[in-house]
């Protein structure tokens, strides 16, 4: 019954609009009452799922992102992916989803990805003759790169709602590839349909341009680099290579590029704190939510669930799959996040799959959440940037679906994809 009560609460909360976090708080609260808890212990579990230190690493993380959103850090980028690739077939679809690539592993963020690509690149490409819903569409998937190339956050609420046992330094670099794997596959998709719809290609503008757009772009990459590369080289833990990046990208926006004023900065505090306050509350009431799970014996039950259905690995990974992208449609992905890792983290070992492999491909699945409706807060931005109705992008978008399920299957049964380069580099 207390079972029913939590998830009872927690599903009337969300049908009725109340924020996720407060949904959380609440059916916690409701069942604690039901057993006859103290209403103490709510808080008391709240507070203690934030009282970790490597979460202090996320507020840095999103200002950095936030100063290299208002702080001319993507026009660059773009700058710089049109020089390499813009030549091809279709060559501002692959300028999007490569300026996707670079931009996502310096911001951590789809969304910021999408108001600073997309605002750029979107109109650009409807000038030149790309379908409005195809420019959209690349620019929405493509954002999803921003959540598995690292440096991202959403790592880090993954690695504390797994109990904290999990090396985030390793978690940064199982995503290298599949975020890669992902952009190519895009890459391939746009490139289909660009030769199909017969869309422009750009001049090559010669390796000198190609030079000195690497050079001016460079700069703003190596936050990206100071972020993990600090981590990775144990010469800092998470937290304090996210407060040295934000403070470089605020010296080099400011001071070298000279790009950030005063008003981008306040933005880029005010955005950075909002974000940071929502995610914080979020972690906090999840801390109630999970307790409760554990307590009522959750995953141990969806595990003999899923286990009476098959007990295949293949078929199971498949459904665990299939409920992760379902619940990807109908709620935010940091809520997922510490929802679902202590649900579904501890059959994935039992089926013999690694903990940093489950975390990417989770990863991956929720990401194609922001994707989709009724929910998705990417789809939804995109829209918005190109002006044009979610029916209109929805009709046209599934090449760029399939192509990140390709990417999603071998993440999923193909373990070297995101295991080979965290054993190779902790060797």
């Amino acid at each position: 019954m207390g079972l029913l009560i939590l998830l009872g609460a927690f599903a009337f909360g969300v049908v009725a609009g109340v924020p996720v976090a407060f949904a959380m708080g609440i059916a916690a609260a409701a069942a604690f009452w039901y057993e006859g808890f103290p209403m103490l212990i709510t808080f008391q579990r709240a507070t203690a799922g934030i009282s970790v230190f490597s979460l202090l690493a996320i507020p840095f993380f999103v200002f950095a992102g936030e100063i290299m959103l208002h702080g001319g850090i993507a026009r660059r980028l773009v700058k710089l992916a049109s020089a390499l690739v813009g030549h091809l077939k279709g060559g501002l679809a692959m300028v999007n989803i490569f300026s996707s690539m670079l931009f996502g592993g310096i911001s951590g963020s789809a969304v910021a990805d999408i108001s600073a690509l997309g605002s750029l690149l979107v109109p650009v490409m409807k000038e030149r003759g790309y379908r409005t819903d195809f420019a959209v569409n690349v620019t929405v998937t493509s954002s999803i790169a921003g959540i598995v190339i690292p440096p991202s956050h959403n790592m880090i609420i993954f690695a504390v709602a797994a109990g904290g046992g999990i090396s985030v330094s390793k978690l940064f670099l199982a995503g290298v590839i599949p975020g890669i794997l992902m952009c190519l596959s895009l890459a391939v998709a746009a490139w289909i349909l660009s030769v199909r719809h017969n869309y422009p290609a750009e001049p090559f503008p010669g390796w000198g341009v190609v030079g000195r757009a690497a050079l001016d772009a460079v700069p703003g990459l190596m936050t990206a680099v100071i972020i993990v590369g600090g981590t990775l080289s144990g010469v800092f833990t998470v937290t304090e290579s996210g407060a040295f990046g934000a403070i470089y990208a605020v010296i080099l926006t400011a001071l070298y590029y000279r790009s950030l004023n005063w008003q981008g900065f306040w933005i880029s505090v005010t955005g950075a704190v909002r974000t940071t306050a929502m995610v914080m509350v979020l972690i906090a009431f999840a801390g109630s939510f999970a307790y409760l799970l554990a307590l009522y014996q959750v995953p141990e039950l969806l595990s003999g669930l899923l286990l009476s259905i098959s007990e295949n690995p293949l078929i199971v990974l498949l459904m665990i799959n299939v409920i992760l992208l379902m619940l990807g449609m109908i709620m935010d992905m940091a809520a997922l996040i510490l929802i679902c890792t202590p649900i579904f983290l501890p059959i994935a070992k039992d089926l013999g799959m690694d903990p940093v492999q489950f975390g990417i491909m989770l990863l991956i699945n929720l990401g194609i959440g922001l994707c989709t409706p009724p929910v998705g807060t990417c789809l939804f931005v995109g829209c918005a940037v190109g002006r044009i109705k979610l029916e209109q992008a929805m009709r046209s978008i599934w090449p760029f679906y399939l192509a990140i399920f390709v990417a999603l299957i071998l993440v999923t049964y193909v373990p070297a994809v995101s295991l080979w380069l965290p054993s190779v580099m902790g060797d």
